[in-house]
């Protein structure tokens, strides 16, 4: 199973970015997995920053990125998005898509198979 993320790149504060994530692998059945983002700022932890579930009904974000960012999913295309207004130097990242295996939509513990990242930067 490969998870590509991309969509990363440079962007000033209060600007926009798109990122994509798709999955690939003949035994993966993405429309059956939740999916979430994640990212890991210069010398912090890897956090979590959105989920969506299979079937879209539900998702979920940290609270800094509330009524900024939106994920959502395209089955079809094994796509999950991340569209983030509104950027904040403090969202400067390397930004991870994931998919869920366990229980806990919010904890890196839940993720089985993760992309290499894509970074994200937003100057003030």
């Amino acid at each position: 199973v490969q998870l590509q993320a991309s969509g990363g790149g440079l962007a000033q504060a209060g600007g926009s970015l798109r990122l994509s994530c798709v999955a690939s692998g003949r035994t993966f059945n993405f429309g059956l997995y939740g999916m979430g983002w994640f990212r890991r700022a210069p010398g912090k932890e890897r956090e979590f920053v959105a989920h969506i579930s299979w079937n879209s009904r539900s998702t979920y974000y940290q609270d800094s990125v509330k009524g900024r960012f939106t994920i959502s999913r395209d089955n079809g295309k094994n796509t999950v998005y991340l569209q983030m207004n509104s950027l904040k130097p403090e969202d400067t990242a390397v930004y991870y898509c994931a998919s869920q295996g366990g229980s806990d939509y919010d904890s890196t513990e839940s993720y089985v198979y993760w992309g290499m990242g894509t970074l994200v930067t937003v100057s003030s």
